[in-house]
């Protein structure tokens, strides 16, 4: 007979054959309970259980374990369903950011091709003189990739475009505007500097014309054309400056005349004395 033996876990069994009886036993003992507390040819079973009580007893409590399973689902598996279908949906939304982002970057591209395509009929446009038409080319260019940061060169190109546009139409304001915006999108834009120079001269704004002459010489001190224009502007900018003066003084006399006459006295009273040195002016009454 087989015995069962209980372990010092409770989740391990050990198994050894019960020693067996000798064929002079009497049927007294053949008879008695396998649990009975007597002690059986010397063999004290106290404790144990046999075989076969041990299948009734896990037949019984794999049934109440499978009463219990068939009523609610174990804990454990829930939280487990409860994890994958947690971990599908991240990975559902994983898989739809990852859609949108391609698409967005297809749409980039696309948006970018068709601008620099608009920007090179817009060229096209204006080696043939076709001013106004090249600008409209510009500007759909500009709007295509408006909402892009990797569009700041194309930007810029664009608007020092419009600007040189401008400046054969004779719209110097519009050149200076379109040459500002370049600027502002690359402020080492050389090329933009110049058109805006060349478009303050004519506006015979020659202090803002200086400004940007050497600004290209600080970026380029080889530029020849700059310090050429620089030497060419300074006078300019001196003769205006002396001229802006003397607006302002005979403005002042005006204003002075209008003041005094009420007291029988006319500016005429006061002397403009320039300083040579600072070139400053400072007034002298005079009887």
């Amino acid at each position: 007979m087989v015995l069962i033996e209980s372990s010092e876990s409770e989740d391990e069994i050990l198994i050894k054959d019960e020693p067996k009886t000798s064929s002079s036993s009497s049927p007294q003992h053949e008879t008695m309970a396998p649990t009975d507390s007597k002690q059986v040819d010397g063999d004290d079973s106290d404790g144990f259980e046999t075989a076969s009580e041990r299948e009734i007893s896990d037949e019984e409590d794999d049934k109440e374990t499978d009463d219990v399973t068939n009523q609610e689902p174990h804990q454990s598996d829930k939280s487990e369903k409860k994890e994958e279908e947690q971990i599908e949906l991240i990975r559902e939304g994983e898989a739809n950011e990852g859609s949108n982002q391609m698409k967005l970057r297809l749409n980039e591209e696309e948006a970018m091709a068709e601008a620099n395509e608009a920007k090179v009929e817009g060229n096209k446009l204006f080696v043939n003189g076709l001013y106004e038409e090249a600008l409209l080319k510009y500007v759909l260019a500009l709007e295509l990739v408006q909402e892009f940061p990797e569009s700041i060169e194309l930007r810029s190109i664009c608007h020092l475009n419009r600007g040189v546009c401008f400046l054969k139409l004779g719209k110097n304001e519009e050149t200076i505007k379109e040459c500002t915006k370049a600027l502002e999108l690359n402020p080492t834009y050389t090329k933009a500097l110049v058109r805006r120079a060349e478009a303050h001269e004519k506006l015979e704004h020659f202090e803002d014309a200086l400004t940007d002459l050497k600004k290209i010489l600080e970026l380029d001190p080889s530029n020849d054309q700059a310090r050429k224009g620089i030497r060419r502007l300074e006078p300019l900018a001196a003769e205006k400056r002396e001229k802006m003066k003397e607006e302002a003084i005979t403005k002042l006399k005006e204003m002075g005349n209008s003041i005094l006459g009420r007291f029988g006295m006319s500016v005429d009273n006061f002397k403009a004395v320039k300083d040579p040195n600072t070139g400053s002016y400072s007034l002298s009454f005079q009887n």
